[in-house]
């Protein structure tokens, strides 16, 4: 009886992990036409020589999606394009092509619960040295407080936590129990680093006593600032 008890609960089992793979098979495959564009962008042609590849296809239905989703890819990249282009266009470059300056961001955050906003304005900064490029996240946070928060460090995750330079702070308009206050800092970040997040952007963490801050920096501004930094 213990046997056959062994042998139906292993029956189930089994049936079960099958039942999960054939789920796990159809959530992860590709559509047919998702499987031939990949194919053809694989090929590294231009984007009307990928629709040339992609009517070539036999069936017609699978020849309509394919060439619609080159379209909307192609249209993506122009649009990509023309954002990093316009970041490129604002990189500041000075001291004979070896220090630049990438446009500011300005963003505006609500601190939970509180009447009062943070502002942040940051940006890439970079410099040559010996042939060797070093770049900065340049970053001033403002906000109404009792006190300073003293930012002290900065991390990419939990457990990696970095040193960042102070460069300046400041106190004005301070009325009963607060004041606006003023930091402002520096990350440095090597050139492999931003290379390597090109696509993806990236996010960084600045820490203080009382809160902190999340900064973002995307792949286009990336790409456009290191268009010119190089």
């Amino acid at each position: 009886m213990k046997k056959l008890l062994l042998l139906l609960l292993l029956s189930l089992g089994l049936i079960g992990c099958a039942s999960l793979d054939s789920l796990d098979s159809l959530e992860f495959s590709a559509s047919p036409a998702e499987a031939e564009t990949k194919k053809i962008l694989a090929l590294g042609l231009t984007h009307a020589e990928n629709l040339s590849e992609a009517r070539k296809l036999k069936d017609p239905t699978l020849v309509s999606e394919v060439v619609q989703e080159l379209k909307t890819r192609n249209d993506n990249a122009l649009i990509e394009e023309e954002i990093v282009a316009k970041y490129a266009e604002k990189v500041t470059v000075s001291n004979n092509n070896s220090q630049f300056i990438g446009p500011e961001i300005n963003k505006r955050k609500k601190m939970g619960l509180l009447i009062n906003s943070d502002y942040e304005d940051y940006f890439l900064q970079g410099s040559i040295n010996n042939g060797l490029i070093q770049h900065q996240l340049h970053l001033s946070i403002k906000y109404t407080s009792e006190k300073w928060r003293n930012y002290y460090s900065a991390s990419f995750s939990k457990e990696n936590q970095v040193d960042i330079t102070l460069i300046s702070s400041s106190a004005f308009g301070c009325s009963g129990s607060s004041c606006d206050y003023t930091e402002v800092m520096e990350l440095n970040l090597s050139d492999d680093f931003l290379r390597s997040n090109m696509e993806t952007g990236f996010s960084i963490v600045f820490n203080s006593i009382k809160t902190t801050n999340k900064i973002t920096i995307p792949s286009d501004y990336i790409k456009g600032y290191l268009k010119v930094a190089k």
